[in-house]
């Protein structure tokens, strides 16, 4: 670093991006480190430990092989329903819970998370991958959110003005100019979302069955705003600022104003304009 680099102010008004660096190797790391470890981890384990699965999204199906708890998916099940199946007719019973530390909490982790559906999940040694292509697609995206916020990400005291800040500043001047920063934020992570919400959502409600390839990049654009957002949360915070938000540097000479003010200061200036008003009653007289 150069001796001076301490005192020069940024785009945002503060001396350096060392926070919102921090934070964006966070993203990149949680995201890349799993991503690495769902090919890996398959790849290592000895061939055929992973049947083919099916379960539930945001749920535990595969903790157990016979439980009270967490064996949902190792149950018996219609071949011809949405979410399951005859785990006995797939290769067997599977608990992820028997498996090494490491490998454990990879699967336990997409089990949780992805419905682990074998007809959209790529196979590694014979081992059904921890998820399926969508998310593998949205964890690159997560990774590449994370890598874009490190390069440009700027914490400006809101979520929505951390956000923005990966775009250049002279693009995004008419949404400051107009106010509409709230939109641009989140209107563009809601347009990063769609494609997976169209191609998941007509999937669900239609006979439309979506490919692997085509899973995989419709999740990409998802996990990009995934990651943008995760850094543009954790980023954005006023007490580097040491809560001044005149302090904050914003595009287009824009400024924060706060919504309240101060009681007394309110006060204050009531009294001040009742008594101005009560003056010019009495002149008038």
């Amino acid at each position: 670093m150069f001796p001076h680099q301490s005192s020069m102010v940024s785009e945002n008004g503060l001396h350096d991006r060392r926070r919102e660096i921090n934070i964006s190797n966070w993203v990149i790391g949680l995201s890349l480190g799993y991503l690495i470890a769902c090919f890996l981890v398959p790849a290592l384990l000895p061939t055929g430990s992973v049947p083919e699965l099916s379960g539930r999204a945001n749920t535990l199906d595969y903790v157990w092989k016979d439980a009270s708890w967490g064996d949902w998916g190792n149950e018996p099940r219609s071949e011809n329903a949405s979410m399951g199946h005859d785990q006995a007719q797939h290769g067997g019973k599977f608990a992820w819970s028997e498996l090494d530390i490491f490998s454990a909490f990879v699967y336990g982790f997409g089990d949780l998370n992805c419905h682990q559906k074998h007809e959209r999940s790529w196979v590694i040694n014979e081992n059904q991958m921890p998820v399926c292509t969508r998310d593998i697609g949205i964890f690159a995206g997560i990774f590449v959110g994370g890598l874009i916020f490190r390069k440009r990400g700027l914490n400006r005291w809101t979520i929505r003005d951390s956000i923005i800040s990966v775009l250049p500043d002279e693009k995004v001047e008419p949404f400051y100019f107009n106010d509409r920063r709230f939109l641009l934020a989140f209107g563009g992570i809601a347009l990063l979302l769609l494609p997976t919400a169209l191609d998941g959502g007509i999937q669900a409600v239609s006979d439309y069955e979506s490919t692997n390839l085509k899973r995989l990049i419709t999740g990409f654009p998802m996990g990009v705003g995934v990651g943008l957002l995760f850094a543009g949360v954790f980023a954005a915070n006023p007490k580097p600022f040491e809560f001044d938000a005149g302090r904050v540097i914003l595009p287009a000479n824009a400024r924060l104003v706060p919504s309240v003010e101060p009681t007394d200061d309110k006060i204050s200036e009531i009294a001040t304009q009742t008594e101005t008003d009560t003056t010019a009653g009495d002149s008038e007289e």
